[in-house]
């Protein structure tokens, strides 16, 4: 752990690049709204309430969201990170968009996960182009 977070500090950043300690609190409170929301999804699915395909872009945003933490740290390599944010941010569109007629509450809630995937794809798309 203490080599990646020395490689990561030995990274450049943009000046606008949020502390490190930051993404924590964030993640922790994105990963609750993700929980509930995403699970929830699940259930009205499992109960019938919505076709596959709109619980498709949430499985799939799950697992590139799972992915981005090794691709990033664990093999430190920033193009594929990059990639896997871009995955994260695309199925979450899709996902938010897919719900949406269904249960518009959960695209609502959702937004300041969109937000945050947003602002991070920018700042990894950043970083990976600053340490080329």
């Amino acid at each position: 752990m203490n080599d990646t977070y020395n490689w990561y500090q030995t990274l450049m950043k943009p000046e606008w690049a949020p502390p490190s300690w930051l993404f924590g609190p964030v993640w922790s409170v994105l990963y609750t709204i993700i929980g509930i929301s995403f699970g929830y999804v699940a259930y009205i699915y499992f109960k019938g309430g919505i076709p596959f395909i709109v619980l498709l872009p949430f499985i799939l945003n799950l697992i590139f969201n799972a992915a981005f933490t090794p691709l990033q740290f664990g093999l430190q390599n920033n193009l594929l990170a990059s990639l896997d944010i871009l995955l994260v941010l695309g199925t979450l569109i899709w996902a938010l968009y897919a719900i949406y007629p269904y249960i518009p509450l959960v695209t609502y809630v959702n937004i300041p996960y969109l937000l945050w995937v947003s602002f991070a794809s920018v700042l990894q798309l950043t970083i990976t182009y600053l340490n080329l």
